[in-house]
């Protein structure tokens, strides 16, 4: 069974295309810059060569309609006809309440998934491009949506409220939801595998650290409560995100500013965290090495970044009764040890010990702890999309 996946972005689209019976990977790309001159997309060769089409493209079908030519394309495609995909799994950012799981897309879902643009107006609306894509290039084909949301449906009431008027809550769904939930529920049943442990009785922190970053406290599997939260603006300190801050300072400075809501969020999502403090990059990549020449701000930056990082750990600790295993996942938990020793650095309290030379390891799944730590700190590298060619060939199989 061949399944694409799709992951649109307001000027982007992302796919892979995998062969299930196998799970290889036939084809991956990126289409970049939508709707400006220069878009262009760019694939990955079965070889690892990169190949890069320069095209404008003005709109997400135009888009979806580039990638299908490519995917059928004699020398780069994969497939001869398009007719040999025989499902597109969608990731579908918000799903608010509606949705505790991963549905096979029809009118009524993709109406629930409009009704939850307004809680997620960046992204909902391009993922539904991408649906509204394929409908019309390939009608017959099923389509699955996997939702960002999902996985932190299980978060018990007392975690996912908010201690504001109840009102809001039920006039206008105002909660933690959680996202990268794909992600932590991936990573949370792989690292069972790979320790062969059960998923019962487990208690997993698992932390996606990249440009944008969350946690989540998984507990038989289970997720129980996440940083993110009625946005993806919650939490962490990120790339250029600022994570958790006083609401009372989001005010003052609206104020001082004159400021418009558009405007502070533009600040809050795009302008701080990483880069608002180092202010030359939010990349941890340039970061990590300024600190290396001994940069007095960009080390204030990476203490900043590490603290909150492990000050959710013990918080989930807590929350759990303690904690079996440390997960570490995303574009810096994967590849940066710097950033896995700084964020463990003070958790010996919880038994946790890091191996210097086993913490040497890039995008490989690991055991980095050392063998009388209590807990087991571990890399696994996610598979976001893998988990929604799964989900979509499930779907399928019980239709």
């Amino acid at each position: 069974m061949k399944i694409l996946v799709l992951n649109c972005g307001s000027s982007s689209i992302k796919y892979k295309l995998f062969e299930m019976t196998t799970k290889e990977v036939l084809a991956q790309g990126g289409l970049e810059k939508i709707n400006l001159p220069d878009s262009f997309l760019k694939i990955t060769l079965p070889n690892g060569e990169k190949k890069i089409f320069e095209r404008e493209i003005k709109e997400h079908t135009a888009g979806v309609q580039f990638i299908f030519e490519i995917l059928t394309d004699p020398v780069y495609g994969a497939v001869k006809d398009l007719h040999e995909i025989n499902a597109v799994g969608h990731r579908v950012l918000h799903g608010g309440t509606k949705f505790s799981g991963s549905v096979l897309i029809d009118d009524a879902v993709i109406a629930a998934v409009e009704e939850c643009c307004d809680l997620g107006p960046l992204h909902n609306p391009a993922n539904l491009k991408g649906i509204y894509a394929v409908q019309k290039l390939l009608p017959e084909v099923p389509q699955v949506a996997v939702f960002d949301t999902a996985f932190h449906q299980t978060m018990p009431e007392h975690a996912y409220l908010y201690p504001l008027p109840y009102e809001y809550f039920e006039r206008y769904g105002i909660r933690r939801y959680g996202f990268h939930g794909t992600s932590h529920r991936y990573v949370s049943k792989r690292v069972c595998e790979f320790l062969n442990i059960p998923v019962e009785g487990s208690r997993i922190i698992t932390c996606h650290i990249g440009n944008g970053g969350s946690i989540a406290a998984v507990k038989d599997g289970k997720c129980i409560d996440t940083t993110m939260g009625l946005t993806p603006l919650e939490g962490l300190m990120m790339g250029t995100r600022c994570g958790d801050i006083d609401g009372g300072a989001i005010l003052y400075i609206m104020k001082k500013e004159g400021l418009t809501p558009d405007q502070m969020s533009d600040l809050l999502n795009k302008k701080s965290g990483v880069l608002g403090v180092f202010k030359r990059s939010s990349d941890m990549r340039e970061l990590e090495d300024a600190v290396a020449q001994n940069d007095p701000v960009a080390i204030r930056t990476e203490n900043m970044y590490f603290y909150r990082i492990t000050k959710y750990i013990g918080a989930y600790a807590a929350a759990m009764g303690g904690v079996d295993v440390i997960l570490f996942t995303g574009g810096v938990g994967e590849n940066q040890a710097t950033a896995r020793a700084g964020v463990c650095k003070t958790l010996e309290f919880l038994g946790v010990k890091i191996d210097a030379e086993k913490n040497k390891v890039r995008s490989k799944e690991a055991i980095i702890s050392t063998d009388d730590s209590k807990v087991k700190v571990v890399v696994i590298p996610t598979d976001e999309e893998l988990m929604i060619a799964t989900d979509t060939m499930d779907i399928l199989a019980n239709k």
